[in-house]
């Protein structure tokens, strides 16, 4: 029986003929054909891929049969490689993912299929290629040439990594301000791009990414950009406030529509004679009103603005023309004033001749001090009453008398002083740094020295911990005439705390790392004046502990020492150490204070003990001192000799000589 299937069971019945017919047939029998070598799979195909992985899947070989096992092996080469087919994947299933491949790179592979009977011929090479990454972000951008006030001209360089393909397109986004709405506004190949139809003297960011086959790189940084200003836009007239007076006009203008890209800074008025007289400056300034005196009465001036910012002035605006108007009064007789309490005074006054035009208002000027007062009133009245004043001051005011015509000059100015009283709130509470605590700390003990014994030399715990002490500052009230007595420090729960007419206190006896919240009051012969408001201060933790010394090299000059847990070379910035040695009178010397965790200590003397301690420090303060650390440092060898001496004994012998040695 030939031609038959690998593998695959048949049944067999055999049956006799002869010339009188055919017997019945045999009972059945089961024969099976074995396995044979499978037949080379189709090419693998690719069932999905990405930048550094690709997914394959082939075919069963066609006629193996459903009983046969059969296991595959995959083979992959690199494009480029020079290394040949290498086995990626070997067993049973009908699909692989080959991994940590390189991007956008080609790969070749081919498939086999083996048995018990053995291994088929490879298939068909199939070849495919790994997808492309991201390009990263364009760099460098930069201004190409000049900003102009309208328009400037950005570059850019390529991305370093192009992610295995060729970058495709350009982007270019940009907003106006810091926080403005970024807009599209260049998408193409070429690595600059001109913007254009902008406004002076704004700010502009600037961005740009890139696309490529792998897809859209992360955004640039992003470039500022600022336009220069232009000189502002054309003003408008400035118009007449008010009636004309008779020696002055008040004249108010809007800024002008265009300002150039900066904010006006100044702007120049001119005023000049209607019959052709020349123009002079009237005001210079940042004010959008002005008031030109030294004029003429029933006179017409001709008045023109300009305005200017940090690129220069703009174009004088249209003329107007305002004739001047009657006189205004007389000024006022000095005006009285009277206190009712220590925050309250009332102010009187006369009218004075009124020139012609009945006086419609007065202006009352108040100030602490005669060049700096205010308009505080405005009005017909002939009185006034100032509430709110400081108590124990001395004010000053001046009264003027207006008219249709304008305001007449002041009167001289008058003066008063109002009444004692309570002093006023302490404005700022403050923490005593650590200098100043200890300059406190030194205050104290020089009051005490006489009391403590000379000869102690054992270190003495701070007066002042910061772990339990809380040093306050402050600047003193104003009295409001009564010296101040003494202040109350009021803690919250706490008893508060009365102390002298001092302006700095240290809170002892308290919690570590614990906050409170703190005001003061002042207190004079007339009681007590209102609290500070609250401030909330912290006290700082205890000390750290001092850390275990250990001695990690040695000769016979030198001893390296080593502390705490850190690396020797990246010193604590927070935790600072003090290395001290004992010297030959007993006391204990500083050798090291910083935050590094090793020191080497040097011109020692050899084979001699030298005993060590160190201490932690942080912003909580001193920690104690370590136990002591003895560590010895070990014997040198003997040093040069000198050049030996030589005498002749005789033809031959002679006799050599040298110093000893120190030990």
């Amino acid at each position: 029986m030939t031609k038959l299937s690998p593998a695959s069971r048949y049944v067999f019945r055999l049956a006799a003929k002869n010339d009188l017919g055919t017997s019945g047939f045999s009972e059945a029998v089961d024969l099976f054909t074995s396995c044979s070598v499978p037949a080379p799979p189709a090419p693998p195909e690719l069932v999905q891929g990405a930048v550094s992985w690709l997914c394959l899947q082939w075919q069963r070989p066609s006629g193996s049969p459903k009983e046969d096992e059969i296991f595959y092996a995959l083979d992959m080469e690199e494009e480029g490689s020079g290394y040949g087919f290498k086995p990626k994947y070997d067993g049973e299933e009908l699909s692989c993912t080959v991994k940590n491949l390189r991007r956008s790179t080609k790969y070749k592979f081919r498939v086999s299929a083996y048995n018990s009977e053995g291994k088929s011929n490879p298939s068909q090479v199939s070849e495919f290629s790994t997808f492309p990454d991201q390009p990263s972000a364009p760099c460098r951008l930069a201004l190409r040439g000049k900003v102009l006030p309208h328009s400037f001209r950005m570059g850019w360089e390529s991305p370093k990594d192009d992610g295995g393909a060729e970058v495709t397109k350009y982007i270019m986004e940009m907003s106006e301000g810091l926080s403005g709405t970024w807009e599209l506004v260049y998408s193409g190949s070429a690595l600059e791009h001109v913007c254009e139809g902008l406004r002076p003297g704004c700010s502009y960011q600037t961005r740009v990414y890139c696309t490529s086959e792998g897809g859209q790189s992360p955004l640039s940084e992003v470039l500022q950009v600022q336009t220069p200003p232009v000189p502002p836009g054309q003003c408008l007239p400035p118009r007449l406030v008010g009636k004309p007076k008779a020696r002055e006009v008040q004249l108010r203008w809007a800024p002008p529509l265009v300002d150039g890209g900066s904010a006006v800074t100044c702007y120049s008025l001119e005023v000049g004679g209607a019959q052709g007289e020349e123009f002079r400056e009237a005001q210079q300034g940042p004010d959008l009103d002005c008031t030109v005196s030294s004029l003429l009465p029933g006179r017409v001036y001709c008045f023109r603005l300009r305005a200017a910012n940090k690129a220069g002035y703009g174009p004088f605006s249209e003329r107007c023309e305002m004739t001047t108007g009657p006189g205004a009064p007389d000024p006022c007789r000095v005006p009285h004033m009277a206190c009712k309490s220590p925050t309250c005074a009332v102010v009187t006054w006369e009218t004075p001749p009124c020139n012609g035009a009945q006086v419609s208002e007065f202006r009352l000027e108040w100030g602490a001090a005669e060049g700096s007062m205010q308009v505080c009133y405005s009005g017909p009245a002939l009185s006034h009453e100032m509430k709110g004043l400081h108590p124990a001051t001395i004010y000053f005011c001046r009264i003027q008398a207006v008219n249709v015509a304008g305001a007449g000059l002041f009167s001289e100015v008058a003066l008063c002083q109002t009444p004692c009283s309570v002093p006023a709130a302490i404005s700022s509470i403050r923490a005593l740094r650590e200098g100043e605590l200890e300059r406190e700390e030194t205050a104290v003990g020089r009051e005490e020295e006489e009391e403590e014994d000379e000869d102690c030399d054992r270190p003495q715990a701070p007066r002042f911990c910061p772990s339990s002490c809380l040093g306050l500052g402050w600047e003193s009230p104003c009295d409001h005439g009564s010296e101040i007595t003494a202040y109350c420090i009021d803690l919250g729960d706490r008893q508060p705390v009365t102390v002298g007419p001092v302006t700095r206190y240290i809170i002892q006896h308290l919690q570590p790392d614990t906050s409170y919240r703190i005001r003061i009051q002042a207190l004079n012969s007339l009681g007590a004046g209102p609290f500070s408001h609250t401030v909330k201060l912290k006290t700082k933790p205890l000390p750290p502990q001092p850390p275990r010394l250990e001695c990690t090299a040695f000769s016979h000059q030198t001893l390296r020492l080593k502390w705490g847990d850190g690396p020797a070379k990246t010193p604590s910035e927070s935790l600072h150490y003090q290395l001290q040695m004992e010297d030959k009178n007993g006391r204990f010397v500083s050798l090291y204070r910083g935050p590094c965790h090793t020191h080497k200590v040097q011109r020692l003397l050899e084979s001699t003990s030298y005993t060590f301690r160190i201490q932690a420090l942080n912003e909580a303060g001193e920690g104690p001192f370590s136990q002591t650390y003895t560590f010895t440092t070990p014997r040198s060898p003997p040093g040069p000799l000198k050049a030996p001496r030589l005498e002749r004994l005789d033809d031959h012998s002679c006799e050599v000589s040298w110093e000893a040695a120190p030990p």
